[in-house]
This record gives structure tokens, sequence and C-alpha cells, in this order.
């Protein structure tokens, strides 16, 4: 029988790509497979898409974000969170004067007279959401199946099992961008871009990230090309004269790309010329592709997701079909200083994926991009003091002309920290910890399914999807939750 497990699909992950590397002659360590990037099987794509991940480090707050706005739950917000009615106070509640500008007003209204606004400062994303071209997921974080609070606390793990170190910044990341804790060495978004390949004419181009190394986009054999906020990653002493001399540089560029009898010599040699080409497509691609859409200054967010509009602006020189990036913003940790500090990150997302999308508008592509949010986890809605402590679900944007804007999608959660009733203490597994109703492996297959992934190929993405579903039994539950077009 085949497993479905993060570990056994690791395991089969090495297996594949040590075969792949055994055909190439090579073996060399894994962060240097470029020679031995395949043209995988893939859905056939004739058009473009691409995904945006924007992960937001250290944990969001979601209570401050997506904010409980009617009398009811306001009023249990309030006095969960501190402060004099209608005012900030001495607690982390935001006043509800201030969130009028940014009610989210959705096509079909929630249940039960619910109603929700974003903090002030993201203003940009309320538009976006009022307009149509964004939604909000409610209540998403790591499940390995579908749980209720009594199983959360129930001791049969074998029966009712967890996600593995909950509450933890480092598992909880990796947790979200590959189904496995820290140590993890494939995220979905790389198996997507394992599926991708073949689409583009340049394999290295389809997996790139604009924060550094991450899981996310590391698949079985698609790995992540790395880039700047300013280009392309040059290689010192090539791109530039080395020792102030043109010979120096070279002969430089000769030694490391030149072939060799030696097995591992030689697979280096590859590797690094097939850098050195990728850094010079990349810089003449971004050379003519310039926008008019402003970006925000001062907002790092926003100088990574400028380059990646650039680099989409730029994908028929790059000849790019299907492509995955990462950005990203940290700083999210916020046990204390939260009403000082969230403010600014919330501005910062908010102006930066405004604007991206701005500039998807501008380059006629707003319906085949998509940017999402994710995070470690959200926080408690209990006040530690200035601050929230770690959490576990929370609530996430989906931006872009093929979302189905204007909505809602899973289910609100009750505002307590578990003292009311039963119905209300539910969802909540300690101090207003959102126990998740919608699972990353739902949210992640509804944007993979648009991407083009079909639905045979989902289960070796997202390994816990198979207990999801009406397949699974469980239709509350759903595989997709709808919110692509």
């Amino acid at each position: 029988m085949t497993s479905n497990t993060p570990k056994d699909l690791a395991r089969r992950a090495f297996l594949r790509r040590s075969s792949q590397l055994a055909l190439t002659g090579s073996a060399l360590p894994f962060a240097l497979n470029l020679a031995a990037m395949g043209e995988a099987a893939a859905f056939n794509s004739s058009d473009y898409k691409a995904l945006v991940c924007v992960f937001l480090y250290g944990g969001n707050d979601y209570a401050n974000t997506v904010v409980a706005y009617d009398e009811a739950s306001f009023a249990k917000y309030l006095q969960i969170r501190g402060g004099a009615p209608g005012l900030i106070g001495d607690g982390i509640a935001l006043a509800r004067e201030d969130l009028a500008a940014t009610l989210l007003t959705p096509t079909t209204p929630l249940p039960n007279g619910r109603q929700y606004a974003l903090h002030p400062a993201m203003t940009g994303m309320a538009d976006l959401f009022n307009s149509g071209k964004a939604a909000v997921q409610l209540n998403v974080g790591p499940l390995v199946a579908p749980t209720t609070k009594e199983q959360y606390f129930n001791a049969d793990r074998k029966t009712y099992p967890l996600p593995p170190k909950l509450f933890s910044h480092n598992d909880q990341q990796s947790l979200w961008q590959s189904s496995s804790p820290e140590g993890s060495t494939i995220g979905w978004g790389g198996n997507i871009g394992d599926l991708a390949m073949a689409s583009n004419t340049n394999s290295l181009f389809t997996c790139i990230s604009v924060t550094g190394n991450a899981v996310f986009l590391s698949g079985d054999v698609a790995l992540p090309y790395q880039i700047s906020t300013s280009g392309a990653v040059a290689v010192k002493g090539v791109k530039s004269n080395l020792y102030n001399s043109a010979a120096a540089s070279a002969a430089l560029r000769t030694l490391v790309t030149k072939s060799s009898g030696d097995m591992f010599e030689n697979e280096y040699a590859r590797v690094t010329a097939r850098a050195l080409a990728a850094e010079t497509q990349i810089t003449a691609s971004l050379a003519s592709a310039n926008l008019s859409t402003p970006f925000p200054s001062g907002n790092t967010l926003a100088d990574q997701m400028k380059i990646v509009a650039r680099l989409i602006a730029a994908r028929n020189s790059l000849g790019a079909k299907r492509q995955v990036f990462l950005v990203s913003l940290g700083g999210f940790d916020l046990h204390d200083n939260l009403m000082s500090a969230h403010p600014i990150l919330l501005g910062r997302v908010s102006t930066a994926m405004t604007a991206f999308y701005n500039a998807t508008v501008e380059l006629g592509v707003a319906d085949k991009v998509t940017a999402f949010t994710a995070s470690d986890f959200g926080r408690t809605l209990q006040s530690n003091g200035d601050g929230a402590d770690h959490g576990w679900g929370s609530h996430h944007f989906m931006v872009g002309g093929a979302v189905k804007g204007r909505a809602f999608y899973g289910v609100a959660p009750p505002v307590s920290i578990g003292s009311t009733s039963a119905a209300e203490d539910q969802w909540h597994v300690g101090q207003g910890r959102l126990l998740p109703t919608t699972s990353v492996d739902q949210y992640a297959a509804t944007l993979a399914t648009w991407f083009g992934v079909a639905p045979s190929e989902l289960p070796g993405i997202l390994p816990n999807l198979k207990r999801f579903g009406a397949a699974a039994g469980r239709p509350d539950y759903p595989s997709n939750m709808g919110f692509m077009l």
C-alpha cells in the first residue's frame, strides 16, 4: 500500500532525486542539483499563471487584523482584549469608531449578523475586498485531520492525530510550507513547481524566492531560484572585475566553468555555468520590464513584490508559463508592543499587496496572478499584557482577478476565550487560540487546482488532503474551499 505521510513522501522524493542524479552521472548535494532539473510530467498550460505566497513570519495576530465588528461580537472582543468601551484604553483592543473606514461588505452577509472590519492601517486591502478583488479565508491552520476540541484534548494521538510541535515558530512555519515540522526538505509550492516545470522554456525560473531560502519552494526536482529586490544575484568576481582586472575575471570564469574529467568538478562547472547564464538572462529580461504602477518606498515587502511584478512582466522573454513565488515580511511575533508595531506591519502588507495587484492590472494579468498570505500561526485572543501569545488558526487573504472576492470562506469563529457557552467554546483551545476549521491542505488545494494541478496529483503535494472532503466522508471540510474561479 502506498503511504502519503510526510516521512514517506520525503523518502520517495529522496529516491526519485537520487535516481535522477544517477542518470546524470552525478551525486552532488541536492543544493547544487540545478543540472538535474528535468522536465517533469505536468499539466498542459497554454496561458500564464502565477502563485505568490506572502509569508508573515512571527505569527500574525488574527483578532486585530480581521476584527469582529458587529456590536455583539465587538463587545466580547473589547471585554477580552481590554480598554474602555469604544476606546483603546490600556488593553490591545482597537476602537470600533476607527474601523468604519475598513468595514468589509461581503456580497452575501455572514450568518447571525456577523461582521468584520480590517485593521485601520489596511485601507487598501479593504478596498480590494469591497471591490471584489480580494477575499478572506477564516480560521485556517495546519491540521492532520478534521479535529474537534474534545479530540484535541484526547490523549489517543493514534486515533486523533495533531500537527507536531504546535505553537513552535520554526515548526509551524515549516508545517504551513511543507506539511512537516522543521527539517522538512519538500514544500508544496515546490511540488507544484515540479508539475509546472515542463510548461516553461527554462525550468530554472519556475520557483523563485525573493526572500532567501525556504522549504516552500523546494520540490522533488524543482529548487528555488533566489533573486534580490534589485535583480539577479551576480557571481562576484565574474560579473565585476576581480581585483580590478578584467583578465582576472575572465580567468575566474574559465576556471569555474571549464569541463573536467572528474565527475564532481564537471558537475560543479555545469551548475556554475548555468547560474551565470541565468543571471545574464534575468538581467537582460528585467532591463525592459518597467512598471508605471507606484510601489511604496521604505517597505521591504513592497520591494519584493515589485521585483516579482517585473519578473511577471518579463515572463515571455524568460519563457515562463507557470511560476510560483515567495516573498515575506517578518516582525509579527508581538508578545508586546502590539498596538505600536502591528499597525506599521499591516500597513506594509496592505500597501504592498495593493500595489502588486494594481501592477498585475497594468500588465493585463490580474486574473492570471493570485497572491495569498500565510503565517506561522494566529495569536491568542487574550492579551498577555500589551501583546498576545502563540496561537493556531488565523485569518488570511487571497488577492487577484481570479479570486471570488468580496466574500468570506470557512467558518466565522465565536469571539471567546472558552468561558461562555459550549457552542462558543468548541473552536477555542485556551486563551482564545483558534482550533482551525479549515486546514492548510484545503487552502493550498484550492490554489493548486486553480493553478492547473489535477485532482489525482493533489495527494502527492498535500499528504493530509486525503482525510478531507466528500471522498473522505467529510463534506463539512471540503477539499476545495471555492474561493477561486
